[in-house]
């Protein structure tokens, strides 16, 4: 009995120690994670990811610029009222033209910008000018998009679009992937159809080694699943596995500020082992839903069981434009849906 109740304490301390270690080694990566951050005008702030790669927070969703000889790429525009101070922000660390504006979904607060980081930007077909004429936006920079989002931005004829033309899409893509290579790297934009909507990319840049997910992942609440515009919960699980997939940990130097920079379209900055413990929230939250829808369980009933309250505080609200409610009846309809 003495040795067994020695054996207990011994693994008790043994957890306590090894919680500590982990706990200390969170600590020490969240400290040393990024880099450079500038407040702007207009409440931006612009963190240095790479050398060559920024992070734009403040302006609606998260924007992410490269910059380099070919000009600028930009994925996400933000809000329209932020376009100005984007802008600003851009120029002040760039002195070539914006060539692309990658949108990741028809969201306001990630399509807004479009038209003007467009106008301000140059088609890299410049140096041909009947080509750049030629060009349904003037020869201004290319807004580049999966297919879906073009749909969403416009309109069928004789009935208003939900954006002016200059801001919609000029380019789409309906493959799951997309490809260019500019500024001395590959970018990849992936297709990730029923995930936040049916109309999301995330976009990675392979030399960087960032991924922008937009609203794929969003570390300020709940994912957002848009059932009216083809979102689903196993449309978005299966868009954060192609992120964990895509990114790599900073192993088996856990404690280095390294690894694959994850950009959300909310919220701070990931790594790889942040959002595998996202994925893993929304599976848990997805497998319990579904073991009540499996049992007859009405929509009331699975919000009652209250299948998210381990995660509340963390990413749920009662209020505002997504609350938990929201969440689970996105989910419970997509479950139910299948």
């Amino acid at each position: 009995m003495i040795r067994t109740d020695l054996a207990i304490a011994a693994a008790l301390c043994a957890a306590v120690i090894v919680t500590g270690v982990l706990a200390a080694t969170t600590v020490i990566r969240a400290q040393q994670r990024p880099q450079v951050t500038e407040e702007e005008p207009g409440g931006l702030e612009v963190l240095q990811l790479r050398p060559n790669f920024y992070m734009i927070a403040g302006a609606g969703g998260n924007i992410g610029v490269q910059v380099g000889p070919d000009g600028v790429v930009v994925v996400d525009a933000g809000a329209a009222a932020k376009a100005d101070a984007v802008l600003t922000a851009i120029r002040k660390r760039a002195d070539r033209p914006i060539r692309y504006v990658i949108d990741t979904s028809a969201d306001p607060d990630h399509v807004g910008g479009n038209e003007p980081l467009s106008k301000a930007g140059e088609t890299l077909f410049n140096l041909n000018s009947a080509i750049a004429t030629a060009m349904t936006n003037g020869g201004a920079a290319t807004i580049f998009s999966a297919e879906k989002v073009l749909v969403r931005m416009s309109a069928p004829a004789g009935q208003p679009a939900a954006f002016p033309a200059a801001a919609w899409p000029t380019e789409t893509f309906y493959q799951p992937r997309r490809y260019m290579y500019i500024n001395g790297e590959g970018i990849e934009v992936l297709h990730q159809p029923a995930a936040h909507t049916d109309g999301d990319s995330i976009v990675f840049f392979r030399r960087s080694d960032v991924v922008v997910a937009g609203d794929v992942l969003d570390t300020t609440r709940f994912p957002m699943i848009d059932v009216a515009r083809g979102g689903s919960i196993q449309g978005e699980i299966d868009a954060l596995n192609r992120i964990v997939d895509l990114a790599i940990p900073s192993i088996p130097f856990d404690w280095r500020d390294e690894g694959t920079l994850v950009v959300p379209g909310h919220g701070r900055l990931y790594d790889q082992l942040d959002v595998v413990e996202y994925r893993d929230m929304v599976v848990i939250i997805r497998d319990r839903i579904r073991a009540l829808v499996r049992s007859g369980a009405t929509l009331e009933q699975v919000k009652a069981a209250r299948p998210t309250a381990d995660y509340d505080t963390r990413y749920g609200a009662t209020t505002g434009p997504w609350t938990t409610d929201m969440f689970v009846e996105a989910v419970f309809r997509t479950i139910a849906r299948r």
